[in-house]
């Protein structure tokens, strides 16, 4: 009877636009809790998550004004009065149930209104999570919505101890039910602040920039296609897979064109070339020589090259499929490949070297960069011969490979660099510590830290059209980031993927996304017109999802994307190589 009183009291105060009453209510309600045997608190606010309220932006905004003026006095440090608060509003959030994502895009646009630092965001993104996870075990999950519309709310896992009244505590109960009485014996009048009413939060709705906060996996209400096949051929898990590029074969005509071709390697030793075209008799080579779990590929114009936990680089010849070269040199596994022109391969291994080799006369030519402890990701500009590098030691390194010297050691990042990305002067970097971080080679500076994320960010990419920033995270969450009055902010926050984010392949005009639970997705943005891009909104916000095939219950590896066909593929634990085609033209 309390609690039906209780949310009859929070709207009636909505619909009179009283925030008072429904604050002061909030507070009530975590103050109310029942508890089981174990002593877990069975707090009552879950049972008030369908009230719509919950979802409005406006009303946690102005809550948060509320704590700040009651507690300014009480903190000199600013930044930790900020957080501080924000941690008694997530933990209202998750006492409602209010889902994750939904909870901390609201977090997350109060905190970069109040201009808080990195390691703020990053403690407030553990903290919702770890109560969210707390929250989430004890109670399961559940359809929120549907089952709290019921009078009494959600029922309790344990139902014996939630009809045992006389285990509340007396002081709650004597809280709880004195201010409710309170409630319905004043006059509608009695409250004078009010405040607007913003519109519900749904899928399609835009946030303040103009963008959708929810994607719609419907993709704007075209019928999804799914045309996908399972190739067969390895006997191991897939763990490196490649996509043949036009620039890689730009010299190239008639049956030597392989651009499009997949080749993928895997725990059973071998390297397997496929030709998509050819549909039910893809695989085109079995390159057989390495003795150990194949870890990174690449391919030039007539070559592969491949790394393995053998701690040596083979290449072949693509027609004729034979072994041209053994390269040995590094002490531990290889961890990156790269063909570069003029019969060049760079190598980078967990023994922390990257090395320069020269295919024609099977040598290392020199060990062009050193790190302290395993390289795990690498890229290289051929046109300027910078290289950059990271891995286990947390740091990005960059050298200058034909002056024969290290331009810059980037210090910022507290755990493993998984990914890295560069683009002329700029280079991304994504780390384990659940941030993204943007530098500039020439003035040797961290331009910007990127840290919303809630989980380690397994890959980075970086859009040189409108100077973007994409990131994709164990946390499932894909981000969009856009340079704004010489900060960046994050423009759009795209929730389809369940799982870590394990591949973003960005052209032009279409963006390629494969996650770790078999599940991959194709965005599309359109053409500039009159000088601008069609659509409202920032340049990045402008990504809309073109096609998103349906998911299996696969673990996926690793992924490659031809944006030039549209085409994804991934690589399972099972052994399995899935490709999808994208194929129907907008």
């Amino acid at each position: 009877m309390l609690l039906i009183q209780l949310k009859t009291a929070i709207g009636r105060a909505t619909s009179r636009n009283d925030v008072s009453t429904i604050r002061d209510a909030l507070e009530v309600s975590a103050e109310m809790f029942k508890k089981d045997a174990n002593n877990v608190s069975d707090y009552v606010q879950r049972h008030l998550i369908s009230l719509s309220i919950w979802e409005e932006l406006r009303f946690w905004e102005g809550y948060f004004d509320y704590l700040m003026d009651r507690f300014s006095s009480k903190s000199a440090n600013y930044a930790s009065l900020v957080s501080a608060q924000l941690i008694t509003v997530a933990s209202h959030m998750a006492g409602l149930g209010l889902p994750d994502t939904d909870a901390w895009y609201m977090i997350e646009t109060i905190a970069e209104k109040n201009n808080i630092g990195y390691k703020q965001f990053i403690q407030l993104r553990g903290f919702l999570s770890h109560i969210q996870q707390l929250r989430i075990g004890y109670w399961g999950l559940s359809s929120i919505k549907g089952q709290s519309s019921l009078s009494n709310g959600m029922p309790s896992p344990l139902s014996k101890d939630a009809t045992n009244d006389d285990q509340q505590p007396a002081e709650a109960s004597g809280i709880g039910r004195s201010w409710v009485q309170s409630m319905f014996s004043r006059e509608a009048s009695s409250r004078s602040h009010s405040f607007s009413r913003v519109r519900k939060w749904t899928s399609d709705a835009a946030n303040e920039n103009g963008t959708p906060r929810k994607q719609d996996s419907t993709a704007g209400g075209k019928k999804i296609q799914s045309n996908i096949r399972i190739i067969r051929g390895h006997a191991g898990a897939i763990t490196a897979l490649h996509c043949v590029t036009k620039r890689e074969v730009w010299d190239l005509v008639g049956d030597r064109e392989d651009a499009g071709f997949f080749i993928s390697g895997s725990t059973d030793c071998l390297v397997k070339i496929w030709d998509p075209s050819l549909r039910g008799s893809e695989l085109r080579a079995t390159l057989k020589g390495h003795t150990r779990t194949v870890r990174a590929i690449n391919s030039d114009r007539g070559k592969v090259v491949s790394g393995s936990d053998d701690q040596s680089v083979l290449v072949w010849d693509k027609q004729t499929s034979q072994l041209l070269e053994e390269l040995k040199g590094h002490d531990a596994q290889v961890s990156c490949v790269r063909m570069l022109s003029g019969e060049r391969v760079l190598t980078a291994s967990h023994d922390g070297t990257v090395k320069m080799w020269d295919v024609r006369t099977d040598t290392c030519v020199a060990t062009v960069g050193r790190c302290s402890s395993a390289v795990l990701c690498m890229e290289y500009d051929d046109s300027t011969g910078i290289l950059a590098a990271g891995g286990r030691d947390a740091v990005a390194n960059i050298w200058d490979i034909r002056a024969g010297r290290q331009m810059h050691k980037f210090l910022g990042h507290t755990k493993w660099i998984r990914s890295i990305r560069m683009d002329r002067d700029t280079v991304i970097t994504g780390s384990d510590d659940w941030t993204a971080r943007m530098w500039s080679i020439a003035r040797g500076t961290c331009d910007a830290v990127l840290a919303c994320h809630a989980g380690p960010v397994q890959c980075v990419e970086y859009s040189s059209s409108d100077r973007g920033i994409i990131t994709g995270s164990s946390d499932g969450l894909l981000r969009f980031w856009e340079n704004d009055d010489g900060g960046i902010k994050c423009v759009k926050n795209v929730t389809i993927h369940s799982s870590a984010i394990l591949s973003i392949n960005a052209g032009d005009h279409w963006l390629g996304i494969g996650a770790a639970d078999n599940s991959m997705s194709l965005f599309h943005r359109p053409q500039e017109r009159l000088g601008g891009f069609s659509g409202t909104g920032s340049k990045m916000s402008g990504w809309q999802l073109y096609r998103t095939p349906q998911k299996t219950v696969a673990v996926v590896r690793c992924i490659a994307s031809d944006l030039e066909r549209k085409r994804i593929c991934s690589g399972g634990r099972n052994g399995l190589l899935r490709l999808w085609e994208a194929t129907i033209n907008i």
